[in-house]
């Protein structure tokens, strides 16, 4: 019988290098340490109050190998279920102790999963601009290292904007686009459907005609259409082979993918605001989507994500895990750390984080040739740099807000 590794503490660790992260460690009686990603974007300290106040007192005392009981204790005692406040605190607890068995069984966490079930993950970035010639630039940027599946997001002529734009022009062609914004008032974008949804076809006929019909090109719409503009959308794009378009109509309505189902065969990637596999159940069971866009650090952790992608692969839906900036990297670790050992893995979104994120982050994942691999190292392979995070305190960063062209608050 394996003996007992009691919890010692729980720390709530907030500091902001490059963009706010929240991090909880555990640390048992001997010593032995493990990390979890609780980056809830823009709404940061609710989790870390939660994680603070009404979870780590629990966790105290209790048997950190005991991740599905201390995973079912967290959600089910708790009796207000499910959201991302809660799900992203119960996420951070379960990396956390399964960073901590892999630590003392001295095997990176993807072992304990069942070991690897392909070389590595295969990975997009994301490219965008200003126009078509300074998003060509950044996809251009983007094949030089090496990645075979980019997202495409540009500026719709006449709208000022529009979602995931960061000109490569003003950031020496690296994407860095971050939505939260360190101002003293809410940033407000404006959003036109009607010119939208002119300008999307141009955009990918342009795409394929630049580079090519191997390159796999994906996009989001990030929640700005209804149901039948989304069916619109889809089959205006069907020409131009996308691997996925995400994210075309709030999540919420998830009858609506039945009418945008039968309009379209382009593939449909949704999910990176549900929460657990109760919210994916009608999407997964008639097979209204391609991909799950859940992510690690907001759907439960490992041990609930895993559940629901094992849930998806009955169905041939297949993993497709959110991972901008504002999943840390031990979020990120631990995306890869599932992803590499399930078997209906799709893809995995990666933007790479800034230097100084990684000053506080130390890593054992790797990128090479459109493929990221979660290392060898035991555990989930980050460590975090104490020292280095006291030069990053906490800075309040708000998500914008979207209006149509006469004031109406649209979906953002």
């Amino acid at each position: 019988m394996t003996s007992a590794a009691r919890i010692r503490s729980a720390e709530v660790l907030v500091a902001s290098p490059a963009r706010n992260f929240v991090t909880l460690r555990i640390t048992t009686d001997d010593g032995v340490v493990g990390l979890g990603d609780a980056t809830l974007n823009g709404r940061e300290l609710a989790v870390a109050a939660y994680l603070r106040d009404h979870v780590a007192p629990l966790l105290v005392g209790r048997d950190a190998h005991r991740i599905e009981d201390v995973w079912q204790l967290l959600y089910r005692s708790a009796y207000w279920r499910r959201g991302p406040v809660t799900m992203t605190a119960v996420a951070a607890v379960d990396m956390a102790l399964w960073d901590i068995k892999g630590r003392m069984a001295q095997m990176p966490v993807y072992q304990l999963l069942g070991g690897a079930s392909r070389d590595g993950c295969l990975v997009y970035a994301h490219a965008s601009g200003a126009d078509l010639d300074d998003l060509g630039d950044s996809v251009r940027a983007r094949l030089e290292e090496g990645y075979r599946a980019v997202r495409l997001q540009v500026a719709v002529p006449g709208m000022g904007g529009g979602y995931g734009i960061s000109s490569s022009r003003a950031s020496g062609g690296r994407y860095t686009y971050e939505p939260a914004k360190r101002a003293g008032l809410q940033i407000e974008e404006g959003w036109d459907s009607r010119r939208y949804l002119r300008f999307a076809p141009h955009l990918f006929a342009w795409a394929r005609e630049e580079f090519g019909p191997e390159l796999m090109l994906l996009h989001d719409v990030h929640h700005r259409l209804t149901p039948i503009e989304s069916a619109r959308l889809g089959r205006s794009l069907e020409p131009f082979d996308l691997f996925w378009l995400e994210d075309c109509t709030p999540v919420e309505n998830q009858e609506a993918f039945r009418l945008i189902r039968q309009h379209t065969t382009t593939p449909l990637a949704v999910g990176e605001v549900l929460n657990s596999i109760w919210d994916f159940r009608t999407l997964i069971q008639e097979q209204l989507i391609d991909f799950v866009r859940a992510s690690v650090t907001h759907t439960g952790g490992i041990t609930h994500l895993k559940r629901v992608f094992e849930f998806a692969a009955q169905y041939q839906v297949r993993s497709g895990s959110h991972g901008p900036t504002d999943i840390s990297p031990v979020g990120m670790a631990a995306a890869l750390h599932l992803g590499l050992a399930i078997h209906n893995f799709g893809i995995q979104e990666h933007m790479a984080h800034h230097d100084l994120t990684h000053e506080v982050f130390r890593t054992s994942y790797r990128y090479a040739d459109g493929f990221l691999h979660p290392g060898n190292a035991p555990g989930l392979g980050v460590e975090y740099d104490d020292a280095a995070a006291q030069a990053f305190a906490y800075s309040p960063a708000l998500l914008p807000a979207a209006r149509l062209t006469d004031g109406t608050v649209h979906d953002w």
